[in-house]
């Protein structure tokens, strides 16, 4: 943050950094100290003079929207960002650090008592209402019993969309809005707690009417109305993100869709204020119908974008970025609501009249606000003519509950409100010992309190009267659960019937099991609680930390064997810890469901790596296999597969609860699946190293599953060819000894490869084919589907042309592989015996021991890589060392021949002989050989091969006489023949015999010297490479 200007930075470093310029860029995230409980900047840290504390906020935001609320306008707030960004932090804050909606809350009172103490006689009302949106449901959060649905949404002709029967309470004080504000915040945690909605997918609309009556100049007593909402937006987590996209599943887009159409809003709304005639379809969710005046109407807006500064929400916090930018956009209108009070109620009044006519006779006419009614569709008219009756007996008892409201006084209807008394609940917290509950969302935490009053307590969901003395309601939660016991002044906690489930710091509970202050409890799947024991934590000297609900959750992830022990030190291991943390949860609660529904299902968590999931790059992730306990057919799950369903799972516990039929159609249950889908069984890494060298590859390797079993083998074939299709023998000789000898190749690269057989794979799968990508990964190269048969012969073949070898390529070649994914069908079997659900799923959780979340290892990666290696390294060295023999051979035959030199041409024809019988036929012309210092019959100079080498140790004058004296007698042969013939004979045979004597020690010499070198690398378990940096065969060889 930069001033006004926001940049984010991708931290894979492949985008260039993207600004933004907004009205406001806070930092927050760093650079502040902590002064009695209070975050403020710190100007000895890096960032402490840009960190932006609350009131700062609260100054650039708040002040105005309370200005507006003194003038008579509208005003909305919205908090827009993904979950854990400090949207609610941003909104209400926590402790000392009050956030925007308590400090106006505040302010308005304070002003409203100075204006009084100045002796000014305008009334002042103050209303409050809180509701909650979740999956297109209303639901009144000062209402502690809500009716299945939720409030209705309607329309009035002038006011708008409204919550019909919102509960709206008067209030006379800063801290009666904080006790409202707390009681709402309870039910809402009931319902959170017991599976209705989750904190991360529900929108929170808190809604204070500021109402100032005063005589105007006329004479009249006149009302000036403020609506002034503040909107607590749903986590913005992207599902396209996440790999669930294309789930059939209403939930899929219900969850996102009040998002979704927010987002559409208010790119119609951009367009439109730059001039485009835009329909704004305010209509296709219940949450942008309670924010149309907000959005586009009579109001003055804000939206708080919360952003998240972690490297592994970027794509999320770009996302946000986007989403306030589109927004800054828009242009909304607001104007003073100022009318009489007089003529409110006889416009009430004439209304009345006017919907009681209507109904009488059944001439409804059709409700119309503003333009966005111009252009409704068929159906939506014929919706609202449905709608219609209702929604006019609705107005009219509306309005006839407004008019008896404007007639009485405020001090009347402030006398008439109910509430909780919180402050008797806190005083009461600090002597008696409790449970308080833990919620993923902080705000909620600590909601729910349960006293420990007595010495045995019993816990569960039983809801005759009497038969519990604490009543929890969730999945696998008994009617008796457990019991808290009271003994010799220490606390236990033990279950009431057998294989209840409770964890007692992350741990099983099986028998009586003695608690302590701060300890953390599990009943069932969705309840955490924590222990407290006031007496206990005031006597002792521990300083006990505050427990969150990420602290239980990771305690659970560590003890449930999943490998959550280990701290996660790259990017990676982060993010797959953030997602085991979510992932073990949600799976108890699934197969909760599934016991309780009876659904035949089990879930499991697994880990799978890229190589088990036939990818070559990526990372480790959470996948969910589920099982049909009957017919053991499995499917595998992304887990946002299972995420997104598991909201649906919770609305049909609910239902369950509420005796209400919980059948779906298949394509409405989230529990089931088609089981008619390809199903991936293995899969097989080929490296392509081989190809690097032009080495052919034929082998058979593995087929191993997600888990890295191996569950069958692949035969297949890798081999170079021409452009045209035609395969390269040993005879053909193309072999390179460094990959570089590729780039720019006239002829460019192309091999074949042949996808054989595969054998001995599992029973249960028909169709059975494979499939993989090449280099770019545009194209998926397919075999041919093979029914009934576990040792499918494919036969398969495919010629793969690279005319230009570029480094890229050059590098897929030497470091890349190709992965072959092996895929099927499973058979479908029919069902052998009745399973009930509970009874599985507890034999399974008693076998394995971590309360139905499963395991896995991912796979070995280097192994196959290592096999194929050692395989190519074998073939090139057979290659090596038959060039080897036949140097060795040639010089052998140039000894035996006394040759003094060979022509480079034989040497290269030698070297490259494709095969032993080649290179012998090559050795065999080494007689033939010219044996003089002319040009050889093709002009070029022959290549000297100096068969007397002189001792290499000795550098000194006297060897350097010695040669010129022996080449010297040399050129003077001829004279000494015609003097002393017989002479010039001994002599030339000794020299002869010299010769060969120290050519034979040399070559003694170099071979024990090539022979230790090979057995030193061997021993260490290498073969042989040639180097990049390895000169090529000279044309002299030296002996």
């Amino acid at each position: 943050m930069n001033g006004s200007t926001t940049q984010i930075t991708d931290p894979s470093g492949e985008d260039e950094p993207r600004k933004f310029t907004f009205d406001f860029s806070y930092w927050s995230h760093d650079g502040c100290k902590e002064n009695n409980g209070y975050f403020e900047p710190d100007p000895s840290k890096p960032n402490g003079k840009k960190f932006a504390d609350q009131k700062s906020v609260y100054n650039d935001l708040g002040v105005g929207v309370l200005e507006n609320a003194w003038g008579g306008y509208n005003s909305t707030l919205f908090a827009y960002g993904q979950t854990g960004s400090g949207k609610s932090w941003s909104m209400v804050g926590y402790g000392v650090n009050k956030g925007i909606v308590p400090l106006f809350c505040d302010n308005i009172f304070q002003q409203i008592n100075e204006k009084k103490t100045a002796g000014d006689k305008t009334e002042f009302e103050v209303t409050f209402s809180m509701l909650e949106i979740y999956n297109e449901q209303v639901r009144d959060l000062l209402s502690s019993t809500s009716s299945r649905g939720g409030l209705k949404v309607r329309q009035h002709p002038k006011r708008g969309f409204y919550a019909d029967g919102l509960k709206i309470v008067p209030v006379a004080s800063y801290d009666e809005i904080s006790k409202r504000m707390a009681e709402g915040t309870t039910n809402r945690t009931v319902a959170s707690t017991n599976m209705n909605a989750t904190s991360s997918r529900a929108h929170t609309i808190v809604g204070i009417t500021f109402q100032q009556k005063f005589i105007n100049a006329a004479g009249e007593e006149t009302a000036k109305t403020a609506v002034v909402n503040l909107v607590d937006l749903a986590g913005s987590e992207r599902a396209e993100s996440t790999g669930a996209t294309g789930d059939r599943l209403k939930e899929g887009a219900a969850i996102n869709q009040s998002l979704s159409c927010l987002g559409n809003c208010i790119a119609a709304l951009a367009e439109k204020s730059s001039g485009k005639n835009t329909r704004v379809p305010y209509r296709d969710s219940v949450l942008t119908k309670l924010l149309k005046n907000a959005l586009g109407g009579n109001s003055k807006t804000i939206m708080i974008a919360a952003l998240s500064p972690a490297d592994v929400n970027y794509d999320e916090t770009l996302s946000t970025l986007r989403y306030a930018d589109r927004a800054k956009q828009i242009k909304t209108t607001a104007s003073v609501n100022e009318s009489a009070t007089d003529k409110l109620i006889r416009e009430l009044q004439e209304e009345n009249e006017r919907l009681k006519k209507m109904m009488e006779t059944g001439n409804f006419e059709m409700i119309k606000q503003d333009d966005d009614d111009d252009d409704l569709t068929d159906e939506e008219k014929k919706q609202e003519k449905l709608d219609r009756e209702s929604e006019y007996a609705s107005m009219l008892e509306k309005n006839q509950r407004e008019m008896e409201e404007m007639k009485k006084t405020f001090e009347q209807r402030l006398a008439e409100r109910e509430g909780t008394d919180f402050n008797a609940v806190d005083e009461k917290k600090k002597t008696t010992p409790h449970i308080y509950n833990l919620n993923q969302d902080p705000q909620l935490s600590g909601r729910i309190v349960h006293f420990l009053e007595g010495d045995n307590i019993l816990i569960g969901s039983s809801g005759s009267e009497g038969e519990v003395g604490i009543r929890i309601v969730g999945p696998s939660i008994q009617l008796k659960h457990a019991s808290f016991t009271m003994a010799e002044n220490k606390w236990s906690i033990e279950p009431t019937v057998p294989h209840s489930r409770i964890l007692h710091n992350g741990k099983a509970v099986g028998n009586k099991q003695e608690i302590a202050h701060n300890d953390r409890l599990q009943f069932g799947t969705t309840q955490f609680f924590v222990f407290c024991d006031p007496k206990e934590r005031d006597s002792s000297k521990i300083n006990y930390p505050d427990i969150s609900y990420d602290d239980a959750q990771q305690e659970v992830a560590r003890k449930s064997g999943l490998g959550m022990d280990k701290e996660a030190k790259s990017r990676d291991e982060k993010l797959l810890q953030e997602e085991m943390v979510k992932a073990v949860p949600a799976v108890q609660q699934a197969n909760s469901i599934s016991e309780e529904l009876d659904k035949k299902l089990k879930f499991e968590i697994v880990v799978v790596s890229p190589e088990g999931r036939g990818e070559t790059k990526g990372r480790s992730i959470v996948m969910v296999k589920v099982t049909h306990l009957e017919t053991k057919f499995e499917w595998m799950w992304p887990f946002q597969k299972l995420l997104n369903r598991m909201y649906v799972m919770q609305e049909m516990y609910d239902e369950l609860l509420e005796g209400e039929d919980v059948k779906r159609t298949e394509e409405e249950d989230p529990f089931f699946d088609d089981m008619n889908c390809d199903f991936f069984i293995g899969s097989v890494k080929l490296w392509l190293k081989s190809m690097a060298y032009l080495i052919e590859s034929k082998d058979q390797l593995s087929v191993c599953d997600y888990q890295g079993k191996e569950v069958g083998l692949l035969n297949y074939e890798i081999i170079p060819c021409d452009s045209k299709g035609k395969e390269y023998t040993d005879a053909d000789d193309i072999f390179v000894e460094v990959p570089e000898e590729l780039l720019g190749r006239p002829d460019g690269v192309h091999f074949k490869l042949k996808i054989v057989s595969a054998r001995g794979l599992p029973m249960k799968f028909v169709d059975v084919y494979a499939k993989y990508t090449f280099f770019t990964g545009d194209k998926v190269y397919e075999t041919k589907r093979l029914p009934a048969t576990n040792n499918p012969d494919w036969k398969f073949e495919m010629k793969h042309d690279q005319a230009d070898v570029s480094l890229p390529f050059l590098d897929y070649l030497k470091e890349g592989a190709i992965m072959i994914q092996i895929w099927g069908k499973q058979k479908i079997q029919k069902p052998k015996k009745h399973i009930n659900t509970k009874d599985a799923l507890l034999s399974s959780a008693l076998t394995k021991g971590n309360m139905g979340a499963g395991k896995s290892s991912a796979v070995g990666t280097d192994k196959m890589k290592y096999m194929m290696e050692a395989a190519f390294l074998r073939k090139r060295q057979e290659r090596l060392e038959q060039k080897l023999h036949a140097m060795k051979k040639m010089l052998d035959e140039a000894e035996k021949h006394n040759k003094k030199k060979i022509s480079t041409n034989l040497i290269k024809q030698i070297y490259n002989a494709s095969s032993a019988d080649a290179a012998d036929k090559c050795i065999a012309l080494i007689p033939q050989e010219k044996d003089d210092d002319d040009e050889d019959e093709d002009g070029q100079a022959a290549a000297v091969v100096n068969l007397a080498v002189q001792n290499d140790k000795k550098k000194d004058k006297g060897s350097s006489s010695e040669s010129s004296s022996s080449s010297s007698s040399d050129n003077d042969s001829d004279s000494e023949k015609k003097k002393d013939p017989e002479r010039a004979k001994k002599k030339e045979e000794k020299r002869k015999r010299r010769a060969l004597k120290v050519a034979a020690k040399q070559k003694e010499k170099t071979e024990t010297k090539n022979q230790s070198k090979l057995v030193r690398q061997n021993t260490k378990g290498k073969i042989p490479i040639v180097k990049k940096d390895e000169k090529k065969s000279s044309a002299c060889i030296l002996l």
